[in-house]
């Protein structure tokens, strides 16, 4: 059997990433821009050999993973569904607003001076879910455990269907935040991070015990690789 390997892709740049603005469960298209990026992507997994596609139902996530199996050789032919439980950590009443005011709010409630101060600290996801949960008026957002689980099952379920299949690569279009807590979850030594670039890639493997390896944190290598091609191409 071929082993399990999972390319999770955040997804392409969106209207409220350039904006700064918080975007959790609330969704806008991807730019120009962050579609030409994913363009790249795509060319750079062309010849990848997926045996699945999963993306969060986001529009955003949907949207990413439509143009890069838009760019693969054999995109029609790789079977594609939505799973809801890899979306993004909902921010409830903070969504929309902008970054900077959202990790201005979280600090204070979880009483530090300043997100700087809060950061030093190496906080936890669960101190952030606790804070985003009291300061959230709408009542919207989900508690710790209920992240926890909805995206660890998420991901488990997709590793593990792909391992009944014989093994091989699946590709996943899931946001930053969910994906950085999921490495933080199969290894705790991972840190709180917001540094996870749009279109990069992350690589993951699942042994025959159901434990998931770290091989690879949001790489951009396809996607300079995909540039490559791209020019070629025009050449």
């Amino acid at each position: 059997m071929e082993k399990v390997e999972l390319y999770v892709i955040r997804h392409g740049k969106t209207m409220f990433n350039a904006l700064q603005r918080a975007q959790g469960w609330c969704d806008t298209p991807l730019t120009e821009q962050g579609a030409q990026m994913i363009h790249y992507l795509g060319l750079g997994l062309k010849e990848t050999d997926f045996v699945e596609a999963v993306s969060s139902d986001s529009g955003r996530a949907i949207e990413t993973m439509r143009i890069v199996l838009g760019e693969h050789s054999d995109g029609n032919k790789i079977p594609y569904s939505i799973d809801n439980r890899i979306r993004e950590w909902c921010w409830g009443s903070l969504e929309g607003g902008y970054d900077s005011e959202m990790w201005g709010v979280l600090p204070r409630v979880l009483n530090f001076k300043d997100s700087e101060e809060m950061w030093e600290t190496n906080i936890s996801f669960e101190k952030i879910a606790e804070a985003v949960k009291d300061a959230d008026t709408a009542n919207w957002a989900e508690d710790f455990e209920t992240i926890k689980n909805r995206v660890l099952s998420g991901f488990e379920d997709i590793a593990h269907r792909v391992q009944k299949k014989g093994g091989g690569k699946a590709v996943i279009v899931s946001h930053g935040f969910t994906i950085a807590f999921l490495l933080n979850l199969i290894d705790e030594t991972q840190p709180v991070r917001v540094d996870l670039q749009n279109g990069s890639v992350t690589r993951l493997t699942y042994d025959e015990n159901g434990n998931f390896s770290i091989e690879e944190v949001g790489s951009t290598n396809f996607i300079e690789e995909g540039k490559k091609i791209s020019k070629n191409l025009l050449a």
